[in-house]
Order: C-alpha cells, then sequence, then structure tokens
C-alpha cells in the first residue's frame, strides 16, 4: 500500500474586508419552504442564507419582524411579531407566544448584524400564508357517490358557483381519501400530482392548498374534482396484502373554497350533497398496476360552467376516515420532465416498442387519433427480452392478479375516434421502455408519445463532477434513483413495491440530504412513524402500511430509521425540530429492544440483504444498529438537558459497545466474527472498534478487499460502510478503487452495461428475483463521494454546516474531483486538481461559518468564511 504526503507550500492571500460591505440576506423560508400557503405551524421556523464573498463574514445578532402588512413592514413596524435583538449566529429562528390566524398572510423580515457593523442590515420580505389553524376551521361534509369499495370507475364531481364581487384572492383547501386532481373552470388547480401524500389512512389525513384565484372570476364558475384509489382504496390484489387494509373505502373528499374580496368580505364554499356525481371515462386506477382509460366516456364541459348534469346524482356525505386533519407542508409530487423515444421499433402492425433514454418513476403521455373502440395496452418495463419485447419478469415478483382485468404495469387505453389524449392521473410506474399493443392495426410514431418523468420536486441542494465519467456517471444513477423513490415518501422502487421499507431510506438519507433538500419529505415521513408505532414501541417494517410489517422485515437494522434519520436531519439542517418531536419515539423503540436484549446483543433483523456471496452475522450487525440507536438516544437526551437520560443511554450504549467487542471480536487477530467485508467495515463505520485495536482492523479489512480484487463483496449494510471505514482509517485509495470498479460486482459494472438507475442486486442476469432495476438501497456510494473525495463533513457540534469538517482525500487513480453542497448557510465547494506531482486545493466557506481542514501529515488548519486555494507537493 503506498503511503502518500502532502506538503503545504502555498495559501493564496485571503481577501481584506471592505469598508461598507453590504450583506446580501437570501434563501429566506418558513417551515423550509419559500413563500408557503397553507401553513398549520403554530410556532412557525425561519431559516436564511447570507450571500458575500469576503472572508470571515460572520452573524453576530439578527431580529426577526412578523406583520400582517407588507408596507407597515417595510417601514420597520411589526404588529405581530418583534424578536428583539438576539445575540446569536444561528441562521434560524422560531417563532413563539403568537396567535396566528386562520386564512392570514404574513409578512417577514430578518434584520442581521455582522462582527463589524453597529447597525443591521435588512433582508428583502417574505411571507407565509396560515390555513386551518383549528379542526373547526373546517367548513362542509366529506362527500362521496356511495358506491361500493369494488366499483371500478373512478367518481367525479362538480359545482357551480356564482360570484358576485370583485375578487381579491381564492384558495382551495381539499382532503382526500384517496387521491384528487381539482379543477377550476376546466383547468386544472396547480400542477401536484398523487395529491394528498399517502398516510395511515384512519389516523391522519394530509389536505393540500392551492391558489385558485387567478382561475375564478365573476359570475359562474364551476368546480370539479375527480377521485382515485390510490393506497386508501387498493383494488389491485397485490404486494403485502393492502387491499385488505382496515380503512379501505370508496374515495371521497373534504373541500372548502375560501374566498377574500376587494371589499373586506369573505366567502366559503365547501362539500356538501348539493354537489352532483357521475362515473368517469377513468375505468379502473390502481396506484400499483395502472390505469384505464375509455375516451368514449368522456363528457366534455364537465367541470366548466353550464353544462347540463341533471341525470347526475347528489353526492352523499360520509364520515371522516380517521379524526386528524394535518397540512401537506412538503415538497409536492411533480412532472420534472419530459422524455421523447430515442428508438421506435415497429413489432408488427399492431405493436411497437418504445425506447426512453433512461429509467424513470413516472407515466407515459399518448396523443393519437384512431378508429372509435380501439383497445390499447400500454406496458410499461425496465427491460426486453432478445425478441425487443417489453420483459416485466424482473419486477412483477409479488403481483398477484385474481384475473386478466388489471396487468402489471400496463394502461389500457379505449380510443373515441377523435383526436384522444391520455396521460394517467392516479399512478405512476418504474420503466425505460414502453410496449403499445392494440386490438387492431394502428400507426404509431415517437411523435405520438412521450414520458412524464416523476417524483416529489425537490430542491437540487449539491453537485458533484470529476476526471472519471464512470464515477460521474455512477453519481448521476445514484440521484435518478433516489428520485424515482421519493413519493412523498422514500420507497424502495417505483415499479415492484413502491413501498415505504425503513432499512432502504436510512442508508440512503445521507446520499439525499447532500444532493437534495429533502428535510420537508422527511419531516412528513416520521410522522408517519408516529402513526404506525405500537405502544410497545415496536414499528413496521414499511411505513406507512396497513398493518403489514411488524412480524417480519423490521428490526433495528431496519427501523433504526426512527433515531438516525433525525439525527441526519438535525446534522444537515442543525433545526431540532424533528429530532425533538421524534425524541419519545426514538426512546420507546430503544426501551423495546432493551427489553428483548439481556446480553446486550440483538438478533433482530433481516442481516445484511443481498450480499454478492458472504452472509454476514445478523447479530452483529443487528446490535450494531442497536448501538447507533442508543447513542442517538443519549446524545439528543444531552442537547435537549434531560440529564439522566443522557446518562442511563450512554451507559446503556458504552455496555453494548462493550458487549458487541466480547461477543464477536478476537483481540489478537483484530477480526470480527469470520472476518468478512462487513463484519471488518461496518464495526470501524459505527465506532465500536477499541482505539487500539483500530489499525489492525482497519488492516484486515484491507487484506480483504485485497483478496477481491477490490471488489464488493456485501449486502446493503456492509455497501453502506465499506468505503467510509476504509477512507476514514487511511485507506483512501483502495476505497477508490472499489468505486470505480467496472467489472463485476461494482457500482461501474452496472454503469457499463447500460445503467441508468442503481439495481436491487449487483447481479444483471434473469436467474435472480431480487432484480429491480432501480432500487436506491445500495445508493450511499454517492454520500461517501462528497466525504470520501471531496471531504465535506457536516459537525454534529455544530450542526446545519455551521462548522464544517473538511478531510479531502486525493486517491491514486483519479486526476480532478469537485463537491458542493448548498447548505442553509450557503455554498461550500471543496475541488482539487493534480498537475503533476502536484495538488491544487481549493475550498469556499459559506459566510457565518467556518471549517476544520485535515490534510494528511499537516497541521489541523481553521478556515473562515470565503475562497482558500491551497498548493501541495504529492510524494510517495
Amino acid at each position: 500500500m503506498k503511503s502518500t504526503k502532502l506538503l503545504l507550500v502555498l495559501l493564496l492571500p485571503v481577501l481584506s474586508f471592505g469598508q461598507n460591505r453590504q450583506l446580501q440576506i437570501t434563501d429566506l423560508q418558513c417551515e423550509h419552504l419559500t413563500d408557503p400557503i397553507g401553513i398549520d405551524s403554530p410556532s412557525p421556523r425561519f431559516t436564511w442564507t447570507i450571500n458575500n464573498s469576503e472572508t470571515g463574514i460572520r452573524q453576530t445578532a439578527f431580529r426577526l419582524l412578523v406583520a400582517s402588512d407588507s408596507a407597515a413592514l417595510y417601514r420597520g413596524k411589526a404588529d405581530i411579531w418583534d424578536s428583539g435583538e438576539i445575540h446569536s449566529d444561528l441562521q434560524l429562528a422560531v417563532v413563539k407566544g403568537i396567535h396566528l390566524i386562520s386564512f392570514n398572510r404574513y409578512y417577514w423580515q430578518v434584520m442581521i448584524r455582522d462582527e463589524k457593523s453597529k447597525i443591521y442590515q435588512s433582508s428583502p420580505i417574505a411571507f407565509f400564508e396560515t390555513a386551518m389553524m383549528n379542526p373547526d376551521d373546517w367548513e362542509g361534509k366529506w362527500i362521496s357517490d356511495g358506491k361500493s369499495m369494488h366499483y371500478k370507475p373512478a367518481p367525479c364531481f362538480r359545482k357551480e358557483i356564482n360570484i358576485i364581487k370583485e375578487i381579491q384572492s381564492a384558495k382551495a383547501y381539499i382532503t382526500a381519501a384517496g387521491l384528487y386532481e381539482l379543477s377550476i373552470n376546466g383547468v386544472k388547480a396547480g400542477n401536484q400530482m398523487l395529491d394528498p401524500m399517502y398516510t395511515r389512512f384512519d389516523r391522519r389525513n394530509l389536505y393540500t392548498t392551492l391558489d385558485i384565484s387567478s382561475q375564478l372570476k365573476p359570475g359562474r364558475n364551476a368546480v370539479g374534482v375527480l377521485l382515485g384509489n390510490g393506497w386508501y382504496n387498493h383494488q389491485s390484489t397485490a404486494v403485502w396484502h393492502f387491499d385488505k387494509a382496515p380503512w379501505r373505502n370508496r374515495p371521497g373528499f373534504l373541500l372548502n373554497i375560501k374566498i377574500h374580496y376587494k371589499d373586506g368580505s369573505t366567502d366559503t364554499f365547501a362539500s356538501d350533497e348539493t354537489w352532483k356525481t357521475a362515473d368517469s371515462p377513468v375505468i379502473f386506477n390502481s396506484i400499483y398496476t395502472a390505469e384505464h382509460y375509455d375516451a368514449r366516456k368522456e363528457m366534455p364541459g364537465w367541470n366548466k360552467p353550464g353544462y347540463n348534469d341533471s341525470t347526475w346524482k347528489n353526492a352523499i356525505s360520509i364520515s371522516p376516515p380517521s379524526g386528524q386533519i394535518a397540512s401537506q407542508q412538503l415538497y409536492p409530487i411533480r412532472v420534472t420532465n419530459r422524455l421523447k423515444p430515442v428508438k421506435t421499433d415497429k413489432q408488427n402492425d399492431s405493436c411497437y416498442v418504445f425506447s426512453f433514454p433512461r429509467n424513470i418513476a413516472g407515466i407515459t403521455s399518448l396523443t393519437i387519433k384512431g378508429k372509435k373502440g380501439t383497445i390499447l395496452e400500454i406496458k410499461h418495463g425496465e427491460r426486453l427480452y432478445s425478441n425487443g419485447r417489453v420483459d416485466l419478469s424482473n419486477i412483477d415478483l409479488h403481483y398477484r392478479p385474481t384475473d386478466n382485468s388489471d396487468p402489471f404495469q400496463t394502461d389500457i387505453f379505449i380510443l373515441s375516434g377523435n383526436n384522444d389524449r391520455f396521460a394517467p392521473k392516479f399512478n405512476y410506474k418504474g420503466f425505460q421502455y414502453v410496449e403499445i399493443g392494440s386490438s387492431v392495426p394502428i400507426e404509431l410514431t415517437a411523435d405520438n408519445i412521450e414520458a412524464l418523468e416523476m417524483h416529489s420536486d425537490v430542491p437540487q441542494t449539491g453537485w458533484i463532477q470529476s476526471s472519471n465519467p464512470v464515477l460521474n456517471k455512477i453519481w448521476e444513477a445514484g440521484n435518478s434513483s433516489y428520485l424515482a423513490n421519493l413519493f412523498g415518501y422514500p420507497t424502495d422502487c417505483p415499479q415492484r413495491e413502491k413501498n415505504g421499507w425503513t432499512g432502504d431510506a436510512h442508508i440512503a438519507v445521507q446520499t439525499g440530504l447532500y444532493s437534495f433538500d429533502a428535510i420537508t419529505v422527511y419531516e412528513k415521513w416520521m410522522n408517519d412513524f408516529r402513526d404506525e408505532q405500537q405502544p410497545n414501541g415496536v414499528l413496521p417494517s414499511i411505513v406507512p402500511t396497513w398493518g403489514w410489517g411488524y412480524d417480519w422485515g423490521n428490526g433495528p437494522d431496519w427501523t433504526s430509521t426512527v433515531a438516525i434519520i433525525p439525527w441526519e436531519i438535525y446534522n444537515f439542517y442543525g433545526d431540532k425540530h424533528l429530532l425533538k418531536t421524534m425524541y419519545d419515539n426514538i426512546k420507546l423503540y430503544v426501551d423495546y429492544i432493551h427489553s428483548i436484549s439481556p446480553n446486550d446483543t440483538t438478533n433482530w433483523g433481516l442481516g445484511d440483504w443481498v450480499p454478492v456471496k458472504t452472509v454476514s452475522s445478523k447479530t452483529l450487525t443487528s446490535s450494531l444498529y442497536y448501538y447507533a440507536d442508543v447513542t442517538i438516544l443519549s446524545k439528543a437526551a444531552k442537547l435537549f438537558g434531560k440529564t439522566e437520560d443522557a446518562r442511563s443511554y450512554a451507559q446503556l450504549a458504552e455496555q453494548i459497545k462493550n458487549a458487541i467487542n466480547k461477543h464477536f471480536l478476537d483481540r489478537n487477530t483484530g477480526i470480527y466474527c469470520s472476518g468478512s467485508q462487513t463484519e471488518l467495515a461496518a464495526p470501524l463505520y459505527w465506532g465500536i472498534v477499541p482505539d487500539d485495536l483500530k489499525k489492525k482492523v482497519a488492516r484486515n479489512l484491507y487484506n480483504e478487499v485485497v483478496k477481491t480484487g477490490f471488489h464488493i463483496d456485501t449486502g446493503i449494510l456492509g455497501a453502506k460502510a465499506l468505503l467510509h471505514a476504509l477512507t476514514e482509517n487511511g485507506y483512501a485509495d483502495a476505497a477508490y478503487k472499489i468505486a470505480s470498479q467496472e467489472t463485476y460486482p461494482s457500482w461501474g459494472y452496472w454503469i457499463v452495461n447500460g445503467a441508468t438507475t442503481f439495481y436491487e442486486n449487483w447481479r444483471t442476469d434473469v436467474a435472480v428475483h431480487d432484480a429491480s432495476l432501480n432500487h436506491i438501497m445500495f445508493g450511499d456510494i454517492n454520500a461517501w463521494m462528497y466525504k470520501g473525495l471531496g471531504g465535506i463533513y457536516p459537525d454534529e457540534n455544530n450542526p446545519g454546516f455551521k462548522h464544517i469538517i473538511l478531510k479531502p482525500n486525493f486517491p491514486e487513480g483519479l486526476d480532478q474531483f469537485e463537491a458542493s453542497h448548498r447548505s442553509n448557510y450557503g455554498l461550500i465547494t471543496s475541488k482539487w486538481k493534480k498537475s503533476g506531482k502536484e495538488v491544487t486545493y481549493e475550498v469556499r466557506i459559506p459566510a457565518n461559518s467556518s471549517a476544520t481542514l485535515y490534510l494528511p501529515g499537516h497541521k489541523i488548519k481553521k478556515l473562515y468564511a470565503g475562497k482558500h486555494t491551497f498548493k501541495t507537493i504529492k510524494t510517495d
């Protein structure tokens, strides 16, 4: 193993302070959203960013103002809340002790002072808008069409309202048991898809707030609602028996339209039995399989004023599915990309196969004119048979049809004879290839179809670029799989299951948080955990669930998600809210594991899932996650001033650590269990290895990867730990060799064989049943790139990247690398380039932040805001 020494020879001069510098305050967010409408938090959180290129910029105090009038706020008057001067360098504030009124817009501004100034500098004015601050704010009734939950056609509803005043603003507040699409005067309201987000429907329902001010007009207006089944009324007999959910029923909804007029008065139009309902052209819809649409049944103008609904029936009132309705405060699912086919293969006059440039989650949109009654079957898959037809065999493992009326990932479209357009409203799929079979000969081209990529539309916050094109593609594929598995909650895959597998999510959480602003999705999902946790602390292996997963698939190696994700959110955002909210849930979970683990180790779990070949000790890996949970709990207790909890759980963590080392570590050899890659890497990663044995254990791990020719030999738990354990213990070159491999088994092997997303299995042949081509459970390699190569680490003692730990590595075989992450404090950039024996390293630290730089062989260096450049000489 070569040793690398880096000699510092030049530090470029830093920028000097300006005499009259102006601080730009940007990225103002309330509840981690920009100018949100529909807030129902009584104590909203506010964050901001300072943009300034000068070195050493620090915020020393801030003042937060909240007002009911923007003009007054501009003049410095805050009638709602004035924090006064707060001496703090944190860029996060929580408004407490005020009464926020429902349906009201509030304006806010932050004023900050830096270390040089005596006066405050002000941000632009931002706003947030409240929705239902109290359950009693809802008017009207939940309604449905009264038909059986087994009835297949989707219902639509309409109501005309008369507006006689000039409109100032109008909002629609809508919740549904199932899914909805709302339209005003024939035009869809908003650009969200698959709303509301999936929850445990009999315990909590979410509502969305839509701004419809521009869609309503004086006079007659028509409001239309189309309902889909979603996870609420699972009509497919599919994986984990969601068709047996206790909440199952015919979809229903509750809608309030709140109008503010220019004269200061208001009106509310609500759903009730006066609404009319009829069957829609959506003759079947399943979130799991597909959607069927009969264009012959279309009712032109049904959601516009003046439509004759005399044959329609009145809606009926229904009981609410749960006793709790909460605002959906997260980035919605949207269409984020439209892709055209790169290849069209005409198999025969009635069968066409379209190939798209990459594997995605989403739907297809067809525009076509054909003979009336023509039936199109639109099959979506991830791969092709050798004859060019779409192959579903790698993703239909859990498909359990009772008949042939509900084919898997296959939309059915019946033509009207006119110019028809079809795009599913209540379904999504995972696919790269689409096969369209027709009941009669038909002419199709690439112009007839496009693929619509969908996922929770979280902003990108991280970027990777290197001199290795395969490594770049690995990062892109990891991001694609992460997004394809983010639909209001993290999923395992967008085709075979679409379930919130807990293990997949905690393994990929850092990958997500380095590259995307996903806090709102995780906060929603952790609320789902609270809904699902049993009184004894046990959690299911999939969240949400109807009741499956409490007896199989859970255990600390999977459901440690309850502790790991709140902790990572705290580290990445510096926001204590989620960790504090989940504290009692984490404690309840830890106490349960403790109650069934008398020897301070546990065998409860699935183990190192989908290993290449070597099976590792499940007791070891499950106990390591038990240790991680207890450690997080003890740190959280200390953070929140729970002194006794902090002491007792820190003691328990030490007991677990000692028990693991007693049972599994051979101190003479430095080997855990049988010495597999997972059994050596995971103890190093989770901080179990005694200090005096770290070098020996790390050396043994290095020897193991040498044996495999620097190839991975782990399952998903080992894959999470391996690259980090090597990198953080002196073997960054070996970690890079594994990460950049292009032969089996490796991430690069997938890429050079055509992958655009991460797979479920290292093998790519058809002989394995764990063969989804869009899984995120091996996705932590992306997080490793930010840390192991870029060296960007959060500091748990100064979280949110208030302080950055920088430990870049310059491995043999890689000539150039750049990692960037936009934190709450601003953009962090870490990049380096080799030229002969020289390495130039550049880092940018955002304003009001600092960093500690660790370069091998050199003194630790403290860095402050600004750009810093180092030149080094690399010698062997």
